[in-house]
């Protein structure tokens, strides 16, 4: 086993053990993918103030996330087909997240459904739910994840369109593959992925195939999703949720000061500035970038989160001292979840961890609360 020192070095790990369309499907943006790139740009230009003799002992990154006590200042983001990146994926990203101390999202679009993630988890997760032309599917998932005792609902606002993601079509994305000579190449070099996928019995859309009228095999599903993402999504689709939804909620995809503004004004309970990893709007701006005037016009109104680039502890410090509330982390952990399973998700939370509790300490802080933009260079 390589020695592992940072979230790259499981990156090289998921991307020699994973079959290359799964591995693609994470790695990718849309389009140029110049959006994706700007993300971890975007934190690499920031630079920190470093302090010293600062008394820093007992240090602390334990905070809150919509009441709930986190043991630091991340959730880990929904992820669709996690499933496909390393057997039960699901079950493992969240059993792991839930020993750490920190919250896990399940996204609709999951191989393990809310009711495998429930029965393999002792406490509450997340659930982000897509709004889908089908209002009467999307209710159930409401019910569904409420019966399963999600805490929170996270609502996805950035996916009225899939934005066009090159490598997906030429990869011939599908879960489960396809039996074409490429994809059973590939397959063949990456034995320890089918064993794992050989022995478990979840390999589809868990929260779909078999719960929708007419949706029997993959190539329904296919035609159902392109069908189903519903561009009539709009505000008055959010205040339609809460009639359907009487605990937390979370809006995400945030990527502008005026829709923050409004969203603030809904009764969230918090807000993701977010452009979906880089996978919907190519050319749209960093989450980093757009983050303090995001932070500066919803004040207190609403908790403020963010996703996108996130590759280290330094991005998290980086993105509370600029004003987040806590941050979302997507990539990094799938990472590790494909190179090392749920061993590799405890890795990735550990390695972000001690770069913040270190970071924290040489910007002469020892309490998350008490980081702020004095921490950060202009």
């Amino acid at each position: 086993m390589p020695v592992v020192t940072d979230i790259h070095d499981l990156q090289v790990l998921a991307k020699r053990r994973v079959p290359k369309m799964f591995y693609d499907y994470a790695d990718t943006g849309s389009w140029t993918e110049s959006t994706y790139r700007d993300n971890e740009a975007a934190f690499q230009r920031q630079k920190l103030r470093q302090r010293v003799a600062v008394n820093i002992d007992n240090r602390s990154v334990k905070t809150t996330m919509i009441g709930e006590d986190v043991s630091m200042p991340v959730a880990l983001a929904p992820v669709g087909m996690t499933g496909m990146q390393h057997a039960d994926g699901e079950i493992l990203a969240a059993q792991a997240a839930e020993e750490f101390g920190v919250p896990y999202t399940l996204t609709t679009m999951s191989v393990c459904s809310i009711e495998d993630v429930a029965e393999h988890t002792t406490k509450p997760f997340w659930f982000q739910l897509y709004v889908m032309r089908d209002r009467g599917f999307s209710e159930s998932l409401m019910k569904r994840a409420h019966v399963a005792g999600c805490s929170a609902l996270v609502l996805t606002l950035d996916l009225q369109v899939l934005g066009q993601r090159h490598r997906d079509i030429k990869n011939g994305l599908s879960t489960p593959p396809k039996p074409k000579p490429h994809v059973l190449l590939d397959l063949a070099l990456k034995p320890r992925w089918c064993w794992n996928m050989l022995r478990t019995k979840r390999r589809d859309f868990g929260n779909i195939v078999g719960r929708v009228s007419g949706v029997g095999d993959m190539g329904s599903l296919a035609e159902w999703t392109a069908q189903q993402f519903d561009p009539t999504l709009d505000w008055s689709s959010v205040e339609w949720v809460k009639k359907h939804w009487d605990r937390k909620l979370i809006l995400k995809g945030i990527n502008d000061v005026e829709d923050a503004k409004i969203a603030a004004e809904t009764d969230a309970d918090g807000i993701v500035v977010s452009n979906h990893g880089g996978r919907q709007l190519d050319g749209a701006a960093a989450s980093y970038d757009v983050l303090r005037d995001i932070v500066d016009a919803v004040g207190d109104k609403v908790e403020v989160y963010m996703d996108g680039g996130i590759r280290s502890g330094q991005d998290i410090f980086k993105a509370v001292a600029m004003g987040a509330k806590s941050t979302f982390i997507g990539r990094s952990y799938i990472y590790g979840l494909g190179a090392m399973g749920k061993a590799g998700v405890t890795k990735t939370l550990e390695i972000m961890h001690k770069e913040l509790d270190v970071t924290m300490g040489l910007c002469g802080e020892t309490d998350i609360h008490n980081v702020g933009r004095h921490n950060l260079l202009p």
